[in-house]
This record gives structure tokens, sequence and C-alpha cells, in this order.
């Protein structure tokens, strides 16, 4: 077995071993190198100290743990965080934002240790999507608001069921057919409200004239101006929109973001925009606000 076969079995053992305590001399040991040696060999062929390592593998697991509705302060102890302040700042150090907004778009799947025979080859993990970044000014949307949480999923069922619903039970048709319309491009825009349970709500609206009232029965709210990082999802047929659009904010939260120099402007609130390209194409675009 060579040094590259070692070290990925390593990092096998350190998954496996995610949630024990861990220390560079018992992986050094593990591995048979001296602490000095293997040291320097893992920070040459994966790019960070070993410790920083098994904290980055932590939160990587921790973060495939929000949607499930548990408590953050809970998953953090779980993986080796004493506090919750602790757990935040570490995990927002390396995801670039906040564990209360990643889990209102947090995939649930186990992340893969990377693997170094590949590492050469490696460049993006999948496509490049590389965003664009414009300032926008506040806007006011009037619409519906379903109020969901990340807890087991829900948000991932209810929000596709929920613009069902909308765009056939009248809904739709009343809105685009108000005054106070604007534009037709539909906003999808969640705001959080910093539960337990990953509580949010979602709102599906357009955005309203100035000098226009609203009248009773629509939810109207506004999205703060600010500094956005703008993606687009690739054209889909109208199946696979949905399963797309998740698959482009799984990319931002898990990949984009980490690697971007950019973090989440809690200030803002991110949202998906449904202009005249979503006829056509099936295509949306996803603003992340940032700084």
């Amino acid at each position: 077995m060579d040094y590259i076969e070692i070290l990925q079995e390593m990092l096998r053992y350190i998954d496996a071993n995610v949630m024990e305590k861990l220390s560079v001399e018992k992986l050094a040991n593990r591995a048979g190198f001296s602490p000095y040696h293997f040291c320097r060999m893992f920070h040459r062929e994966v790019g960070y100290s070993i410790m920083e390592y098994v904290r980055n593998r932590r939160l990587a697991y921790a973060a495939s743990e929000l949607a499930s509705g548990r408590r953050i302060v809970d998953i953090a102890v779980d993986y080796g965080f004493e506090t919750h302040s602790g757990f935040s700042k570490a995990f927002r150090r390396y995801f670039r934002c906040p564990p209360e907004v990643y889990r209102m778009h947090a995939p649930s799947n186990i992340p893969k240790p990377p693997i170094l025979q590949k590492t050469k080859q490696y460049v993006t993990g999948g496509i490049v999507m590389e965003p664009k970044t414009l300032k926008r000014e506040a806007v006011k949307l009037a619409g519906f608001a379903l109020k969901t949480r990340t807890k087991d999923g829900e948000n991932k069922r209810e929000i596709p069921q929920f613009w069902r619903e909308y765009l056939t039970d009248g809904r739709a048709k009343k809105l685009h057919g108000e005054p106070f319309l604007k534009s037709h491009a539909e906003y999808g825009a969640c705001f959080p409200k910093n539960s337990e349970d990953g509580e949010f709500v979602y709102v599906v609206g357009v955005e309203v004239k100035e000098g226009y009232d609203v009248p009773d029965g629509y939810h109207v709210c506004t999205l703060p101006g600010a500094l956005y990082a703008v993606f687009t999802t690739p054209p889909v047929d109208e199946a696979n929109f949905p399963p797309s659009i998740q698959g482009v904010w799984n990319y931002i939260y898990s990949e984009w973001f980490p690697n971007s120099g950019y973090e989440f402007d809690g200030n803002g609130i991110d949202f998906e925009l449904y202009d005249e390209r979503c006829m056509t194409g099936k295509v949306c675009d996803i603003y992340i606000p940032v700084v």
C-alpha cells in the first residue's frame, strides 16, 4: 500500500469515526507514521492540516443533518462543539452563512471525502456555475405565503405542492390580473423565523407598482436592497424543473459558498425569480444576498 492509499484509508477512517475523539497522535499512529511526517504528508496531499480537515468533515456532516429539524445545539454537541455559538462561528467560517439560513436549503446527502487518486484531475466536482453579482433596491411584493419548516424535509415537499396549487386553483390568474402588478415575473422568497425546528415563511409573489394599494387577501412583504450573487438554473423540461432548482441550491450552499470568498448577508433574503424564460426554457434565477 503506497502513501496515497494510506491517506485515503485515513480519510475513510475519519469519516467512520467523525463523532469520536480524534487527535494527531492517534491518527498518525494508526497510519504508521510519526506525527511530524504524517502532518506534512497529509497537508501536502489533502490541502488542510489534519485537525482542520477533521473539523471541516464534522461541519459537513452536521450540515447534512440540519434538514432533519433537530435542534442546532444538539447537532453541534454531537459533532464535538461545546456551544451553539462556537458551532455557529465555525459553521459560518466554513460555509459562509449561518446554519439557520443553510438548513432552509440544506442537502441531506452525506458528504463524501475527496478521492486523492483523482485530485490532480478534480476541478469543480460538477458543472461550473459562476454567478453574476449585482445590486438591487428594495422590492415590495404581494402574493401568498406558506409557513413551512425544514424538519424531516417538509419544505422540500410542501413548497413544490404550494406552487402547483397556486398555479391551478385560480390564485395565480387573479394575482396577475391586479392593477398593482408591476410585471409578471414571480418571486419565491424565503423569510426565516429563527425557530429551533427551522420554521420559515415561503412567499410566492409579484412586484407591486409604487403608489398602489394592495387589497386584503394578499400577503405583503419587502425584499430588502442588497448585493446579490445570481445563479441561473440549467434549462430542463417541466418534470425536472423542481429537482434542477434544488440541485442549484445544494451547489450554492455545499460547494460555492465555502470557496467563493463571499458570506451570506444576514440582513438580506434569498429568493428565486421566475421571468418569461421560465415559460419557454424552464429556467430561473436564484438570488443570494452576499457581502
